[in-house]
């Protein structure tokens, strides 16, 4: 007689970054995994992606434990951070302040993604799906646009904000000496907010750059020429990484903060939970998107690796533990993000003196200054 093949514990619908990452890890806890990819071995599936992302040092060894790191060349560290305001204030935060060797590391998508797809050819106990398939639990894992939690009626609360953002790639004439350097300026009235990210290894000279912007002039400075594109950057950033050459499509998006009211539920189908975009976004200011995602793969793996034995996957106390946790780390950094967007959005005289004096007194401020980069950094409050 035909031996009946394992029932899958959990179903992941949605094969992004936090999609996979989550089907590798829950897979080395000895769980089987069916993974929804609806564009699976469709070879016209892949795109150019412009973005880099700034990930913390509990998001690199989660990846390395997987085996999914990308090497030198694509993951730079990020050894200093220089922030200036638009009225002569100024911010810095260092590693070697923290007793650490990098504040993160910017990491290409690209290779990211490569590295995943291959580390989940060889775990059998993952399988790649066109369709969604029964399971004790669903992970919604499809992005802020997930139709599944629509589906199911859950309400996405959305914050819009004023502004969009515009990716793209450039060629520095000087080093970037894995520096990350953002600036708050002003055009016409509005803030801008302009983030240049090391990006080619150690000694490399090429940024990531993520420019908030109006709507109406993300949308000019994507269509304008590259030698208006880049006069315009330099202008921002006062020519600090010498000529700049555009080596990249131009990407724009519109910016957001959202959460998902409810993060898990069950319904006739079986328990099912929100991770990664399909639960919550955060305005990319603080780097923390892709951070908040991978420590939602990390929670939810462990609260399901450690259940008693007798409790399933789908047991709601889990997931409920799971919300609770993810929820309140949202909370943090999504409220520092948004707080500090619109403080620098706004351009009254007397605001702008303020927030001016208040980053170069935060850059001053000791232990309160150590807290946040610890935090945003993934570590613990304090040195060990």
């Amino acid at each position: 007689m035909a031996r009946m093949a394992r029932p899958f514990d959990v179903c992941i619908r949605g094969a992004g970054i936090v999609g996979r990452a989550l089907a590798l890890q829950l897979a080395a806890k000895r769980l089987r995994v069916a993974l929804v990819d609806p564009q699976a071995g469709d070879p016209a599936s892949g795109h150019s992606d412009v973005r880099a992302y700034a990930l913390n040092a509990a998001s690199r060894d989660l990846l390395e434990a997987l085996r999914c790191w990308p090497d030198a060349q694509h993951a730079t560290p990020v050894l200093s951070m220089q922030v200036f305001g638009d009225k002569g204030g100024a911010l810095r935060f260092d590693a070697a302040d923290q007793g650490a060797p990098a504040l993160n590391w910017m990491v290409d998508v690209p290779a990211l993604e490569a590295l995943l797809v291959q580390a989940l050819g060889f775990q059998s106990l993952v399988t790649v799906m066109h369709e969604p398939c029964a399971a004790p639990l669903t992970v919604i894992c499809e992005g802020k646009a997930s139709s599944t939690r629509e589906e199911l009626g859950v309400e996405f609360e959305v914050q819009a904000y004023p502004q969009h953002a515009l990716a793209a790639r450039v060629a520095c004439a000087a080093a970037h000496q894995q520096v990350a350097r953002q600036w708050f300026s002003e055009h016409q009235g509005q803030g801008e907010i302009l983030a240049m990210l090391p990006l080619d290894g150690e000694q490399g000279s090429a940024c990531a750059l993520v420019w908030s912007l109006s709507p109406e002039r993300a949308q000019a400075m994507q269509a304008a020429s590259e030698e208006v594109f880049c006069q315009e950057l330099d202008a921002v950033s006062g020519e600090s990484l010498g000529a700049l050459t555009l080596i990249s499509a131009r990407s724009v998006w519109p910016l957001q903060s959202a959460s998902a009211q409810q993060w898990c539920g069950s319904n006739a189908q079986g328990a099912w939970v929100l991770a990664g975009d399909a639960a919550h976004t955060v305005h990319p200011l603080a780097g923390q998107g892709l951070n908040l995602g991978l420590g939602d793969v990390a929670a939810l793996a462990h609260v399901l690796d450690t259940r008693p034995y007798w409790r399933s996957v789908g047991d709601m106390r889990l997931l409920r533990a799971y919300q609770r946790e993810r929820k309140t780390a949202l909370a943090l950094v999504g409220g520092v993000g948004d707080a500090m967007q619109q403080i620098f959005y706004q351009q009254s005289p007397l605001l702008a003196s303020a927030r001016n004096w208040g980053m170069s007194a935060f850059s001053r401020s000791g232990p309160v200054k150590q807290w946040v980069a610890r935090r945003a950094m993934g570590l613990p409050a304090s040195p060990t």
